[in-house]
């Protein structure tokens, strides 16, 4: 496999990742991730949030963070940048735009960057480690 169809592999993660939590889609979700995967944020300069330890922790995370909203939110990637790419291992990092649709009004939430390392797994990527730095609370 080539380096643009491994690209084209890691696009889809991410693509899914953000369809699954715009879409209430958690079967989906737990797709994403390995079944050992960590996931830590933090939000501008503030304290780690995190880590949640495992793909059911992180699961978990994303249905209540769903639970809590009373808007729709759809999260933009872009930005992809694919290093250290072997076999089975990638590094990644990408920008989030985080847009809120509540009634007739689309607010901005905030900007992020992903830190991603992906693992092979079952002949699919899916994340191992994931960081979301935000940078403005919302």
């Amino acid at each position: 496999m080539g380096i643009a169809d491994e690209r084209t592999e890691i696009e889809n993660l991410l693509g899914v990742y953000t369809f699954a939590y715009d879409e209430n889609d958690m079967t989906a979700m737990a797709g994403c991730f390995t079944a050992d995967a960590v996931m830590s944020m933090r939000v501008a300069d503030g304290d780690l949030v995190g880590p949640f330890e495992g793909r059911d922790q992180i699961v978990g995370l994303m249905e209540k963070s769903l639970a809590s909203q009373d808007d729709q939110r759809r999260h933009l990637v872009s930005n992809v940048v694919v290093r250290d790419l072997t076999d089975d291992t990638a590094t990644v990092t990408s920008y989030l735009t985080l847009i809120s649709i509540a009634g007739q009004t689309l607010t901005v939430l905030s900007t992020a960057r992903y830190e991603d390392e992906l693992a092979r797994e079952n002949g699919a990527w899916r994340f191992a480690r994931r960081h979301v730095q935000l940078d403005l609370p919302y």
